[in-house]
Formats: structure tokens, sequence, C-alpha cells
């Protein structure tokens, strides 16, 4: 068993070399995700808390020119009640804005004085929420990281033609919020470039613009300090290791490469940029508003299996209020949806089936990618075919007919995003079959499939026998996990 690779020697001449594969692994297929990446997508579901200047002054966007004191919080903020409300919803972390447009910087830093230093209230002068999230998270044994706006309305600096901003405000920035963990899983930094948006800029009000926004911000130096210090630390947005899905809508493409951009990205684009989805749990802004409400728990729901169920993350903006809190009705919504969430995707009905496969790739003595490894809950292990082998059909039996709502693939994308194509058939005599869903194309780190065709709707079938048909794969496939509820 061994694997072709390109070798190229002192002379310049290119070259064939084989090389071993004791274990006769299949070869990836490119790109493939690091491991920070990979670490990153398995977070799968968690939290937004936009909160900051614009909490107190019912806007989205402030134009930097907003008095510090207006800042006051009725109590000490309390992020460890966020990410409990979450925690319950089943999300596994969460990302708070520590700094928006505005500039105003909710925890002390020495790069300016638009902060909480200057707040309106004791409350807001003892506000520290990287120090607070991050420490919650961790007593939680909960993921966290941090929204820093790389755009700033209230500096002088940003955009003035020098790289001022950059060194003296936008870096300190980020190394200081990078200081208060090492364990961060993300950063998020909006792709603001400017524009009509009227700022303050220190004192000299207008608009300013700048015309790239990896160059004038010093990515490459940004990224690579952030993982010195937080090595698992992926820089969402111009960091380029994830990409905005394409929408706030709530939905990635039911056809979603985590190549390319947008929401279904691109099978032939050079670049791992797996999909994030950014969406409003709320009816109003991502900050809070008097009288807004949240979504209901089925409507959350629904955008769980447009998002996480297509290949991307779900990250679900809740704004806490002027308490520094969450509101009742969001914490009810959130207990709400993590009960749903148990009942409908909690039991799985694999392990009283009967799983086989049409083709399997040949073993190793130390190895095997049998179908048994798509139900042995081993994410490590995995179904392949053989080289050249791009179609497959995956076979589930029970002995008594089922009541089945969703099944649920994981590719092994270790090695590369494969399958292009597969269909999803039930029976009851193992005969007669029906197609269960019309649109069936990438699979990629999570794909769940409702066999009622609908995201909307909570119906099931009945059946004693599954078909999975892979049709068509960029290389043969390689599966970790099958699962049906």
């Amino acid at each position: 068993m061994a694997m072709l690779a390109v070798s190229v020697a002192a002379n310049g001449q290119i070259s064939n070399e084989t090389l071993p594969n004791p274990d006769n692994e299949p070869a990836p297929v490119h790109p493939v995700p690091s491991q920070r990446q990979l670490l990153w997508q398995e977070t799968e579901f968690y939290a937004f808390f936009h909160f900051g200047m614009n909490t107190f002054t019912n806007a989205e966007w402030g134009d930097g020119s907003e008095a510090e004191s207006r800042f006051a919080p009725t109590k000490v903020p309390n992020p460890r009640q966020w990410l409990e409300a979450v925690k319950a919803a089943g999300m596994k972390g969460g990302i708070a804005v520590v700094k928006h447009h505005d500039g105003f910087c909710l925890w002390p830093t020495a790069t300016t004085t638009h902060s909480i230093v200057n707040a309106g209230n004791q409350n807001g002068r003892d506000t520290n929420i990287p120090r607070d999230f991050s420490e919650a998270a961790r007593e939680l044994g909960m993921k966290y990281g941090f929204y820093v706006s790389p755009w700033d309305l209230n500096s002088g600096y940003w955009g003035d033609g020098t790289s001022n901003y950059v060194n003296k405000v936008f870096l300190p920035q980020c190394l200081e919020l990078a200081k208060y963990g090492s364990d961060q899983f993300e950063m998020w930094f909006d792709g603001a470039t400017g524009g009509d948006h009227a700022g303050y800029y220190g004192g000299n009000k207008g608009t300013r613009t700048i015309s790239d926004a990896s160059t004038y911000y010093d990515i490459p130096n940004l990224r690579d300090t952030v993982h010195a210090i937080a090595p698992n630390c992926v820089i969402w947005g111009v960091g380029d290791e994830a990409r905005w899905i394409g929408n706030e809508a709530g939905w990635a493409g039911e056809t979603n490469w985590s190549m390319g951009y947008g929401e279904s990205g691109n099978e032939h684009n050079w670049k791992w940029r797996a999909g994030e989805s950014d969406a409003k749990a709320t009816n109003k802004g991502w900050f809070w508003h008097s009288g807004e409400s949240p979504k209901s728990a089925s409507e959350l729901f629904k955008i769980y299996l447009e998002t996480v169920g297509r290949n991307a993350t779900l990250i679900l903006n809740f704004p806490p209020d002027q308490s520094g809190e969450l509101p009742q009705a969001d914490v009810t919504v959130l207990q709400q949806l993590g009960t749903m969430l148990q009942q409908r995707l909690g039991t799985d009905l694999i392990p009283g089936a009967t799983v086989t496969a049409s083709a399997t790739r040949t073993a190793s003595a130390a190895r095997n990618y049998d179908a048994g490894n798509l139900t042995d809950g081993d994410k490590d292990t995995y179904w392949a075919t053989n080289d050249g082998e791009h179609s497959a059909t995956i076979n589930v039996e029970w002995a008594e007919p089922q009541t089945l709502h969703y099944v649920m693939l994981m590719e092994y994308i270790k090695l590369g995003q494969r399958i292009r194509k597969f269909s999803v058939e039930t029976s009851l005599d193992g005969s007669s079959w029906t197609k269960c869903a019309t649109t069936t194309t990438t699979v990629g780190y999570k794909r769940i499939i409702p066999l009622n065709n609908s995201t909307s709707t909570y119906s099931g079938l009945q059946a004693r026998y599954l078909r999975i048909t892979i049709e068509d794969s960029r290389s043969c496939p390689t599966l970790h996990t099958l699962s049906v509820y």
C-alpha cells in the first residue's frame, strides 16, 4: 500500500515519488482544514452577545461621539448569566461584543479613554466583559471569544492616511484581548471599511473609507500575533480562516462547500473557508431595544436545521439589556429550544439497526474502513470506499418499523470535503422505496436531512429500511458518523 506524491530535486526537476501508506488511508482531497479550523467547526452552535454603548442609546451603529457617561448599567453586567442561558439551549460557547464600530471598549484599555473607565456609574466602571466572560466560560466548560470592531468611528486616527490607528489602537487592543485567555476559539472582526456612515473621528466629523482591509489592518501580523498567544483561535472575517455565510437571516445553501464564499461556497476554490451563519434571535436589532421579544423555539430550531444542518456553524444573537443580563423571555425560549433539540435530535435510532455498505475500502492490519465505523461514536474512525469508487450505498435495517424524522451524515473532513450528490430513501418492505429528500447535494462537516423535506414542520414517517446512496464524489467518499432520529 503506497501513496503517490510529487518531489522537486535540487536541480529543479519534478518527479513522482511513492510514499509508504501502510494503513491504506485515502489521499487528502485538497483543500483541507487546519487543526484550529476543525476545532472551530466542532463548536457548531454558539451565541452572539451584542452589548455596549448602543444598548443605552437605542442605536445599532453609534457614530463614536457618545459621551462615555451614557454607559450606565443598572447592575454590574453578568456574563455568567448569559452563558448559563445559552448552554441550556445546547450551545457550546459564545462570542461577546467588546468593542463595536462606535469604538467604546468594554474593558480598561490603554489605547483610548472611550471605555468603561469613564462610564456613567460605578456599575459601568466595574464592568470588564473580556475578564468576566472568559472566566465564566471556563467555569462552565464552554468555548469563548470576542468581537472587536476594526472600524473605529471614535478614533481620530482611523482612516487618516497613516498607520497610527493600526499601530497605536487596533493591534494593541487585539493583543490586550488575546491575553484574556490562550484558550479562545474565535476572534470576530467585522469587515466594515467606512463609507457613507458619518463618524466622530476625534472631532473631525465626516465620512472616511479605506480601500483594502487586509492591508490596512496588517492582517498577516495580526493573525500571527493572536495565534502565538491563542493557537486555536480562528480569526473570523478579515482573518480569512472562516467565512460569513452571506446573509444574516439564518440559513446556508443546501449545497454548501467549505471552500469559497457566500451561502453555497465553491467546490473549486483553493482555500478552506467553512461558513458561519450569524442570525438574530430577537425581533429587533443586534443590540437590545425596548419592547423586543425573542423568536419562538420552533423558529430557532428551523434556523438550526438550515445552518448547522447544512455544513455551517450557527452564531445566534441574544442581546443583554440595560441591566447587563438577558431578559427572562430570552432565557425561557432558550430553555424551550434546548428541550426541542433534545427531543428531536437527542435519541439516535442507529444503535438498534444493522448497517451495511455496498462497497468498503480494503483494510490494513491496523485499521479498517467498514460500515461499523459509522456507528461506533468515534469521529476518528470512518467508512470509505476504494480509490476510483465514487459511489456506494449504505443500507440500514431495523427488526421492526420505526418512526423516522431526520438523517444526519458527517464526512471525515480531515481528508477534505468530497460528496457532491446523494439520495435518501425509505421502505417498509425492503422492495418498494420512497425518495425522502428532493435536494441532497453536499454533506461536509454535518448534514441533517428532514425526511419530510421540510425544515418548518415536524412529522415523521414509518420505515423499516433506510437507504443512502452516494451518487457522486470528488474522490472516494468518507463518512465517520451516521445517525437517524
